[in-house]
């Protein structure tokens, strides 16, 4: 996993880094299997403050962009606590995952019980061409 992390606005400090990598890593929970079958993970993460145009308190914006074997998932968040911003950002980024991942799962299930049928003769729809 390679992981770029940016700092625009502010001074990136040893806490922020260590944060920011901590909950990189937690996405790497579900990423594990990917890597271990040869698959190439890049995050580019950025944190920032956001411009002076706000009336009252500092906003702080994450951006988060894990491309995995050519598939982007993209998230960002806008909070006043800049270590909020991050946890925001690491949740969507979680969940977007996630469900990619058990979307995949199920549409092959789905795709072998309707082989399965085939042979078994209990259904005449052909699964790869979709025609009876």
């Amino acid at each position: 996993m390679q992981i770029n992390l940016q700092g625009k606005g502010l001074e990136l400090t040893e806490s922020i880094k260590d944060y920011v990598l901590k909950r990189v890593t937690n996405l790497e929970k579900l990423l594990s299997g990917i890597e271990e079958r040869g698959g190439e993970i890049r995050v580019n993460f950025e944190v920032s403050k956001s411009t002076k145009h706000h009336k009252s308190g500092e906003i702080f914006h994450t951006d988060c962009l894990i491309n995995i074997k050519g598939e982007k998932f993209y998230s960002s968040a806008d909070e006043e606590d800049l270590y909020q911003a991050i946890d925001v950002v690491k949740e969507n980024l979680f969940r977007e995952i996630n469900k990619n991942k058990d979307r995949k799962q199920t549409l092959f299930k789905r795709g072998a019980m309707s082989v399965k049928k085939m042979l078994k003769g209990l259904s005449k729809r052909n699964p790869f061409t979709s025609k009876y």
